[in-house]
């Protein structure tokens, strides 16, 4: 292989589905450096089956370096990642396009045209995480300096924002999840609406009591939840004894799981990337996707 071969390297479901519209829109066979979980395994199996254009998948624990080595392009997951930081401080990959890792997406584009610090947002960073993070920052630069870096994203980074980029000799290109609509069989029959779970109480940012509320609130009399990946089985308990809520466990990112909707869904959900995403996803279907506030959100630590 050669040092300009593609290599997707995902940390989350999402970041995989970003990795199979990057590839169906460039119209290319891509290999995968997966993080080894369940939903990571899961989402593959489901991309695949779907005609995802996946060469090789390598799950991995910690930072692949052999593979990453052996690829010259990097589609990376997750910018603001400190084995990403690290590895590509060592390796200095030729070429770099960031996929989508929710909302942060407009943070590292802000990130990157050095508006805010490299550092995920709402997280207090130390250790080799922060060492690492300005040689980083060069190594993306100068990419960028060479026209060999940039973003796939499903967000809208606006017109300044773009424009600063391309400035810069980063290249943005938008998707719209066209290949996941495309390829979705039909969604299950979850009902008219559903609730989407959240890991701020996993997080420790909402009191669980607090989140419960805010379930039973968006639920009203009655909806279908699906978890969120990263959700206890404590918190799961908790949200189904709420009554008229049904738990439904699926393993798959709800971009996969609602894609093949064909009728009106209200999707009400916390302050999230899906606020982004399910809109595209669900385009043409006469869904609406609401943002039910709460309070008791906290800033997080770590």
């Amino acid at each position: 292989m050669g040092r300009e071969d593609v290599l997707a390297w995902v940390e989350s479901p999402l970041q995989l589905v970003g990795a199979a519209e990057w590839a169906a829109a460039h119209s290319t066979t891509v290999p995968v450096a997966g993080r080894l979980t369940p939903q990571i395994s899961a989402t593959a199996d489901a991309l695949l089956a779907r005609g995802a254009r996946f060469g090789q998948l390598e799950p991995y624990l910690g930072i692949p370096w052999k593979l990453l080595a052996e690829h010259g392009h990097w589609l990376v997951g997750d910018g603001f990642s400190g084995q990403f930081r690290l590895a590509a401080a060592v390796l200095r990959p030729r070429r770099l396009t960031f996929l989508d890792d929710g909302a942060h997406a407009i943070a590292y584009a802000d990130t990157l045209l050095g508006r805010r610090p490299y550092s995920r947002p709402d997280i207090h960073e130390r250790g080799l995480t922060t060492v690492a993070a300005p040689f980083a920052a060069e190594l993306v630069h100068r990419r960028a300096g060479a026209r060999r870096a940039g973003m796939f994203t499903a967000f809208d980074l606006g017109d300044d924002r773009l424009d600063a980029l391309a400035d810069q000799g980063y290249a943005v290109r938008r998707h719209d999840f066209a290949w996941t609509r495309a390829f979705a069989p039909a969604a299950p029959g979850l009902g008219r609406r559903i609730v989407l779970g959240s890991a701020l109480p996993v997080d420790g940012r909402m009191m669980l009591l607090d989140y419960v509320r805010w379930v039973r609130t968006a639920a009203g009399d009655g909806a279908v939840y699906l978890p969120h990946r990263r959700e206890t089985s404590e918190q799961l308990d908790a949200v189904a004894a709420v009554p008229g809520i049904r738990v439904q466990q699926t393993g798959l990112p709800v971009e996969l799981v609602l894609a093949g909707a064909r009728e009106p869904l209200e999707v009400l959900t916390l302050p999230s990337s899906t606020t982004t995403t399910l809109p595209l996803v669900l385009a043409g279907t006469g869904a609406t996707v609401r943002t039910v506030p709460a309070t008791s959100v906290r800033r997080a630590v770590a």
